[in-house]
């Protein structure tokens, strides 16, 4: 099939490669030009603006975002909007919030221009393992754009998950769960290094046997067993970890719906605080515990 790939990114890149290896027409369009350019090499056809996109595509046309979620899709939206014809198809493909989507649709609806919401996790590793899929919006254009889905995914890795905003509110929930299984792992391996066993851990070693068979083995174990081979001790970084936006939607999701998700909750109020260096919170505590009962404080 022909579509375009708007956004070459980390992700949007490879997923244009992986579109090309399995037999698909992309034509390839970035705000800089040198990743254009790249991709042209590779095999792509080449567009410098989304007037020339949209030229570039033959009838009904199919149209793929790839770019940071919010005012930068909402504004490609817009003018892709006046250039697309009834019977065209944008797929938005990035981290957008679900009720993003259900408005972005209703939007377009008059245009005669079909929305689809696709949630994509697999990394930059996605180019050789494949992108798990998630899928919403009409079923009908799900069906005339499961090609594509396939070529991306691994086997099974590809759902349609219902209407409008369904495919990003999976993700959605998706990434809100890596996080708190992300949190569980480094919990769990600070225990080890705190403990008199810790010097004498290899922690690549252990990621790797926790992998083989064990309850908890998982994708996520085999990046940390990477991670320590590469740097044992992670001396190398900080522990500033940000956040993307779906898991506070995804806290804010339970919040309204009255679903206690104190584990995810949590594991998002851990990034926060990763973020703080002597934190006021916390000499509020030092100071309270001097108050009350006498206790020593570390002084700056």
């Amino acid at each position: 099939m022909q579509i375009a790939m708007i956004g070459l990114g980390r992700m949007g890149m490879n997923m244009a490669r992986r579109l090309l290896g399995g037999g698909h027409d992309i034509v390839a369009f970035n705000r800089t030009r040198d990743k254009t350019d790249e991709l042209v090499k590779e095999g792509a056809t080449g567009a410098y603006s989304l007037k020339e996109v949209v030229s570039k595509l033959e009838v009904p046309r199919i149209v793929w975002i790839m770019l940071p979620a919010g005012k930068p899709v909402d504004d490609t939206i817009g003018e892709l909007k006046e250039l697309l014809e009834p019977g065209d198809t944008i797929i938005e493909g990035g981290n957008s919030y679900y009720k993003d989507d259900i408005r972005r649709a209703m939007e377009l609806e008059p245009s005669g221009i079909a929305y689809v919401d696709a949630g994509v996790s697999g990394g930059i590793w996605g180019l050789t393992v494949g992108y798990c899929t998630m899928v919403g919006g009409p079923k009908d254009k799900f069906d005339q754009l499961e090609p594509i889905f396939k070529t991306l995914a691994p086997d099974e890795g590809y759902l349609y998950c219902g209407p409008t905003g369904a495919g990003h509110f999976v993700k959605m929930v998706h990434n809100g769960i890596e996080y708190g299984m992300m949190q569980a792992y480094g919990e769990g391996f600070e225990i080890l290094e705190a403990s008199e066993y810790g010097p004498a851990l290899d922690y690549a070693q252990v990621s790797h046997l926790w992998n083989q068979g064990s309850v908890i083995r998982s994708w996520l174990l085999e990046l940390a067993e990477d991670a320590f081979r590469n740097d044992a001790g992670l001396d190398e970084i900080t522990g500033h970890v940000d956040d993307s936006g779906e898991g506070r939607w995804t806290v804010q999701q339970a919040i309204d719906t009255a679903v206690p998700a104190s584990v995810i909750t949590e594991s998002l109020f851990a990034r926060f605080r990763s973020r703080q260096s002597n934190s006021f919170s916390n000499r509020v505590l030092a100071a309270l515990r001097r108050e009350f009962g006498g206790h020593a404080v570390k002084k700056r």
